[in-house]
């Protein structure tokens, strides 16, 4: 078997820092102790990869194969906030791509607002959703299928980047699918935020676990520099916006691997319960759900007609010659 490698540095030294996943299930995850990045032990395959996602995934993860109103509802808004985020960084008509676009809420919210929108989504019920509910331009696919032809402005990677078996291959994938002055924004887990007891912390499905350090070192490693970090560095997820520039060796932060142990180590269930927004949180995550069971069902309803309806007005914007070919 070949000597593990650190997918940011290259470094060979490693530290366990848990063999169970948040199920109890059997899962070593190590911690490169030259640069920090947090990972599996062992690397799944490309192969095992394209099974679990296309037909275990949702249901492990999610525990449903396609998606409720409540998912559907949450996803929308999620697309919402970030093209809110976003809109004052990207040309009007920017070319969007999204990388894992499950039901694909945000693809469709970026083709409301004026852009040319698609995306690639491995999982069956979740893709075919998207396209027949929805009506997106989102297909099944794998990253490295797509043309490397510099052609897309933006592209979003929308907690995926921690489902990757190297997330440095996927990255320069995406610098060579991106024009010269093209972005790619990304949100996951933070493994720095006091989010979890350690024993919840690990996920067959997040291969690589990521701080703020460690994500910008591999994201300018790969060709990009951080253009902006929105919220703060203890959310419970990253959200950074990146543009291209050339690529450079990393500049690795020292101080990473032991910043993070420093959070793991004290990731105990006191500590976790005894937060001063424990009960806070909780409360309103319960109230929440209960909004969403009452009017989900609704909103979807809503957003589908919108959907089918901006659909029939694309299509009367067609000349007559196009409409009578489709």
């Amino acid at each position: 078997m070949a000597e593990k490698k650190c997918d940011l540095c290259a470094g060979t030294e490693f530290e366990q820092i848990g063999n169970r996943d948040r199920h109890g299930n059997p899962l070593e995850s190590v911690i490169c102790k030259t640069c920090g990045l947090v990972a599996h032990g062992q690397i799944p395959t490309d192969e095992e990869l394209a099974r679990y996602y296309a037909t275990e995934y949702r249901q492990s993860y999610h525990g449903e194969m396609t998606p409720s109103d409540r998912r559907v509802m949450r996803a929308w808004k999620n697309g919402e906030r970030i093209f809110s985020q976003l809109q004052s960084h990207i040309e009007p008509n920017a070319k969007v791509f999204e990388v894992g676009a499950g039901i694909g809420c945000t693809v469709k919210v970026f083709e409301l607002n004026g852009h040319a929108a698609s995306g690639i989504e491995p999982g069956e019920g979740f893709q075919t959703y998207s396209q027949q509910k929805l009506l997106t331009n989102v297909v099944r696919g794998d990253l490295f299928e797509q043309p490397r032809d510099h052609s897309r402005e933006l592209v979003l990677l929308i907690h995926v980047i921690e489902h990757f078996n190297s997330p440095r291959r996927a990255l320069e994938y995406i610098r060579s699918m991106l024009a010269d002055d093209g972005q790619f924004y990304v949100e996951c887990p933070n493994i720095a935020a006091p989010f979890a007891r350690r024993s919840k912390m690990f996920h067959y499905a997040h291969i690589h676990n990521f701080t703020p350090s460690s994500l910008k070192m591999l994201a300018e490693s790969c060709g990009f520099k951080l253009e902006q970090q929105f919220g703060c560095s203890e959310d419970p997820n990253l959200q950074m916006l990146f543009s291209c520039r050339e690529t450079s060796a990393p500049n690795i932060d020292a101080s990473n691997y032991e910043n993070t142990m420093q959070v793991i180590n004290g990731a105990t269930p006191l500590r976790y319960h005894l937060r001063p927004y424990y009960f806070s949180s909780r409360l309103a995550k319960v109230t929440s759900y209960l909004k969403e069971h009452l009017t989900a069902k609704q909103f979807v309803a809503n957003v589908v007609q919108e959907c089918q309806q901006f659909a029939a007005d694309q299509q009367d914007k067609q000349p007559a010659e196009q409409r009578a070919a489709a």
